[in-house]
């Protein structure tokens, strides 16, 4: 067996690339642990883990968020991208009690529509105020489990009538017509107890876009219902999913190892999305240096990595022979880029700190389980 000598620099950054090619993937599978590479300890160390662990935010609103994840294993950040989708607990209507549905939506429909509305309100009373709620057994009273701190009510009673001031002649139906359409903006918070305390106000239970449209009606059409809202999670039902998406993907790299120049370096730059790559003008310093590619070229356009983080990693450019062996395609395997789209009841980066609250969570559950399977 060959010495073992201690890798370089370039070769540990090298072990974090996985290699894209015009038809294949490479080195895709984690190598980062103990007995891998021979002669090196990759025990786990949660020094090392912090050591190597960054986050830097690109982008935060409060409905996107976007930020690089450093320094993690593809498990956790998947992990957490499965926490923000279906784990943390929103608000959303459960229950419609149909009172008069005349309009052409069949009762279960409308019902749906209304459970997919988001719905926003003060934090401190979704956060804290707010308990997950119990269904009743059968043969129970159906409100016998109802309570101010698991229950919301809501209601919609709209009905669509004449406009008796409508001048003679008028054509468009809006004006025709009251109440032709109904918006989420329709619904009416009716808090109970102590619910007054939490949502009132700026802080009262209300659709985050009130132009959501829910049904069109005409005249003599009516709807009216009351509705229960209650806490749960996306993995019961997708309308308790506080993201309207959460993802990500790795860090693109690209590697230009020859010069490209003049009209190839144009075309090169047209193989990938705007802003990925850039033109600049080869320097008199550059085209002196011997063997530097750009000898003779002082002036001409070069093409440089401008940034990489706007690739999509189409692969474009490896497709044209001009380019084969001036160009190196890859991503960062430890370099997650996510994306979260929250649906409004929570803020975007809130949700990604929730994220990690319920994955620790579920940490601390899993090591009392191996403790007490120890003993």
């Amino acid at each position: 067996m060959s010495p073992h000598r201690t890798p370089s620099a370039a070769e540990l950054e090298q072990r974090r690339i996985i290699g894209i090619n015009a038809e294949t993937v490479t080195h895709g599978a984690s190598t980062d642990f103990p007995g891998h590479y021979y002669g090196e300890d990759h025990s786990f160390s949660i020094e090392e883990f912090k050591r190597n662990l960054s986050i830097e935010v690109h982008h935060n609103t409060p409905h996107d968020l976007s930020f690089s994840l450093v320094g993690v294993d593809a498990s956790i950040a998947n992990a957490l991208r499965r926490i923000l989708i279906s784990e943390i607990e929103t608000l959303a209507i459960e229950t419609v009690f149909v009172e008069d549905n005349t309009s052409v939506i069949h009762d279960e429909v409308l019902s749906h529509r209304l459970g997919l509305i988001p719905f926003k309100g003060g934090k401190e009373g979704l956060r804290d105020f707010l308990k997950e709620y119990k269904k009743p057994g059968p043969g129970e009273d159906p409100f016998a489990t109802s309570f101010d701190w698991n229950t919301v009510s809501l209601s919609l009673n709209v009905e669509c009538t004449y406009n008796q001031d409508a001048e003679e002649g008028e054509t468009d139906l809006d004006m025709l017509h009251n109440n032709r359409s109904v918006y989420a903006r329709d619904i009416v918070f009716a808090p109970n107890g102590r619910q007054a305390e939490y949502f009132s106000g700026e802080n009262a239970i209300a659709p985050v876009n009130p132009d959501i449209l829910i049904a069109k009606l005409r005249p003599g059409q009516r709807i009216a219902v009351e509705m229960h809202m209650h806490k749960g999670v996306g993995s019961d039902h997708a309308k308790f999913s506080p993201v309207a998406t959460a993802s990500y993907r790795l860090m693109p790299v690209i590697n230009i190892l020859r010069p490209i120049l003049g009209d190839d370096a144009k075309k090169f730059q047209k193989c990938f999305p705007e802003g990925v790559i850039g033109l600049e003008k080869v320097t008199r310093k550059e085209a002196a240096q011997v063997g530097s590619g750009y000898e003779n070229h002082e002036g001409e356009d070069k093409a440089v990595v401008k940034d990489a983080m706007k690739d999509t990693v189409s692969r474009e450019c490896l497709r044209h022979a001009e380019f084969e062996g001036k160009v190196k395609l890859g991503r960062k395997r430890d370099h997650f880029i996510f994306g979260i789209e929250s649906t409004g009841q929570w803020d975007s980066d809130e949700l990604f700190l929730e994220s990690i609250r319920v994955l620790k969570k579920k940490c601390l559950a899993m090591e009392r389980q191996v403790v007490f399977m120890a003993r």
